[in-house]
């Protein structure tokens, strides 16, 4: 297991933990959905949204700005591979992120890959624990995590090794959209059978 000083903290780089099949997907540009949908058949379920306050971690927005989250599970042949959460400002979601409302089970790349005035910052990457608020999303789509006879969990989260996640932030207008992709244990099954390795979030 990597040291848990790795654990809740956002970095630049993959932590040691990471094999080069991590750091591919990780580090990988463009629509993270494209890639998915060469591994095997795409769905997605909406975990969650509403609105919540910002938490410490989300550093694109000021402490306790009012904001919208979405949270989606997407999934491979019925295997959850990747839940996804975009946060933006509540007033935001009502008019330069507008579209995020209106999403249902369609991925967020379908708004964010059509506009050359959206622009992209560089990823970061988490191992994911306890205290980290992508934990939260974990424990909200556990019910949907059930119903795949081959996912596991482990109760204390920060044992589970591959537990990878990434970040990035999509500026429209000045206005910030967070993407956290938490990646799920099976997901690297996958990934690394056959030799699908398309190299183009939600």
């Amino acid at each position: 297991m990597a040291s848990l000083i790795y654990f809740n903290r956002w970095r630049r780089q993959p932590p040691p933990v990471c094999s080069s099949l991590h750091k591919r997907w990780l580090t990988r540009p463009g629509a993270l959905t494209a890639g998915l949908r060469t591994l095997g058949r795409f769905s997605l379920h909406v975990v969650s949204q509403g609105v919540e306050l910002s938490r410490p971690e989300d550093n694109c927005f000021a402490p306790k700005t009012l904001t919208w989250r979405r949270e989606v599970l997407m999934s491979i042949d019925e295997i959850p591979c990747v839940l996804a959460r975009s946060v933006t400002i509540l007033l935001a979601s009502h008019g330069t992120w507008q579209g995020i409302r209106r999403l249902g089970r369609r991925p967020l790349a379908d708004i964010l890959y059509n506009d050359p005035g959206i622009v992209r910052s560089q990823f970061e990457i988490s191992q994911i624990g306890r205290a980290h608020g992508l934990h939260g999303t974990v424990i909200r789509a556990r019910p949907l995590l059930a119903t795949s006879a081959s996912y596991t969990l482990s109760e204390n989260i920060e044992t589970e090794p591959t537990l990878l996640a990434r970040r990035s932030v999509f500026w429209r207008d000045h206005q910030p959209l967070l993407v956290s992709e938490c990646f799920m244990p099976d997901f690297w099954s996958l990934a690394g059978s056959g030799s699908n390795e398309a190299t183009t979030g939600e």
